[in-house]
């Protein structure tokens, strides 16, 4: 019986060692590639800036390379539009928690209750300093959550180029569609204003001729209605809409 016993308590012994073993190297790993993760992370996040801004990187140039040359990431404050000073490392959406940034949102069905009084913005440069497109974060409900994506304007502030979402929850097929080309194609030459009011329109069987509605995407109804809903707060009084109106990228 004693040499059951022993056999057991060495065999529980052995396996919390090997916990504690896998435990101290998963940690560790955890730990040492964090700086890893967060640089693939922000080169992702450069990566699908640079596609909004219409922009491919080289060999000769990275995407880090071609991100420092071409774009310029400031700070807004949404409620003046006016450029604002933010500590190194901001982030917009991490500030939606913070109690210097955060603000409510009402009266909107985008699917989240606060957000930052900060957000990015990246102005896109040609080779004279010209600012070429102004690229904004956006993001709003689908079916199933959250989608974010960049909206890439002309300097007009007013004419669509791109909208690339790059995280989302929609369904394959369905409203996974907004990952498409020839969806995003679309949106190309698209305007979000007219007399002043956002009136870009996702809608079914939409004329293509129409420069205010793009047509909507198939068996997707609800994250068509995300989409339109998104770029109507984000450009609206309570998002972008001072910082376009007022064209800061221009001062």
């Amino acid at each position: 019986m004693s040499a059951k016993k022993e056999t057991f308590g060495k065999t529980v012994g052995v396996v919390v060692a090997v916990c504690l073993v896998c435990s101290i190297i998963v940690s560790g790993a955890a730990v040492g590639l964090r700086s890893l993760q967060q640089s693939n992370a922000a080169k992702d996040k450069q990566s699908n800036i640079l596609t909004a801004a219409g922009i491919e990187s080289s060999a000769e140039c990275n995407v880090s390379c071609t991100f420092d040359k071409f774009v310029e990431t400031r700070h807004v404050n949404l409620e003046t539009g006016a450029y604002a000073e933010v500590p190194d490392g901001f982030d917009m959406y991490k500030a939606a928690n913070d109690p210097d940034y955060t603000v409510p949102v009402k009266g909107s069905n985008v699917g989240f209750q606060r957000r930052s009084s900060v957000a990015s913005v990246y102005l896109v440069k040609d080779e004279t300093g010209t600012v070429t497109r102004v690229v904004l974060p956006v993001h709003g409900s689908g079916l199933w959550d959250l989608m974010y994506g960049f909206l890439a304007l002309d300097a007009d502030g007013n004419t669509v180029r791109e909208l690339v979402y790059y995280q989302h929850k929609e369904t394959p097929g369905l409203g996974a569609e907004i990952l498409n080309p020839s969806w995003q194609a679309k949106w190309d030459g698209k305007k979000l204003f007219k007399d002043g009011e956002v009136v870009i329109d996702v809608k079914k069987n939409a004329n293509p001729e129409n420069e205010y509605a793009i047509d909507a995407l198939s068996g997707a109804t609800l994250t068509s209605n995300g989409v339109e809903n998104t770029l109507k707060y984000w450009a609206g009084e309570n998002g972008f809409g001072p910082y376009l109106k007022n064209k800061t990228w221009k001062s």
